[in-house]
Parts: structure tokens; sequence; C-alpha cells
């Protein structure tokens, strides 16, 4: 069994900062990719930013310049530091992480909600 959790969501005023982690926990033996995707009200879930094993990212043209994606090996965890947020990056923001024990499966976390007024 894995298990993605995620944390570090909330309210916050347009122009400010929030950093989201998500730790994984249970049968690992390494991960591959890691990364953020959001869904916002009846729009489709879309990517925000991935990492691979050895560091190198990825992210959506929206973000680009704003937020940033690390992880931490060690402890399993994936991080997004959003600054400069905007009423329309609110979503509800999931990760998720290619996870390798026996086989290679992707697992989700259950998502953390991101609210930014305006």
């Amino acid at each position: 069994q894995v298990q993605l959790v995620e944390s570090g969501g909330g309210l916050v005023q347009a122009g400010g900062s929030l950093r989201l982690s998500c730790a994984a926990s249970g049968s690992i033996h390494s991960i591959n990719g890691m990364g953020w995707y959001r869904q916002a009200p009846g729009k489709k879930r879309e990517l925000v930013a991935t990492i691979n094993s050895v560091g190198n990212t990825n992210y959506a043209d929206s973000v680009k310049g704003r937020f940033a994606i690390s992880r931490d090996n060690a402890k399993n965890t994936v991080y997004l530091q959003m600054n400069s947020l905007k009423p329309e990056d609110s979503a509800v923001y999931y990760c998720n992480a290619e996870i390798y024990y026996l086989t290679y499966l992707t697992y989700w976390g259950q998502g953390t909600q991101v609210t930014v007024s305006s």
C-alpha cells in the first residue's frame, strides 16, 4: 500500500505565496517522476509541474517563472512553491508519483484546495 498525503493549501490574496508538500509513504522501493496537477470547477485536470528522479523539471506555461517544483528523495516528498499567485490559480491541487515496488504504478494524492482572492 502506498499513500500520498498533500498539505499546505489554503486561502491567500492575489500576489501572495503558498508552499504545497506531498509525502509518499508505504511500500516504496524507488520513485521515478513526481508532479503536481490542478483542477478548477468545471475544468479538466491539468499539469502544473513535474520533476524526474534526477531533478529535471517541466512547467505549464501559465506558471513558468512563478512556481517552482522540488523534491527531497530522502523524504519521498515533492514540493510546489507558488509565488505571485493569481485568482486563476485557484483549484484543487493533486500530486502524483510513479512508484516502484515490484512494478511501477502511478499514485495520486487526495488533493488540497488552493483559493486565491482578488
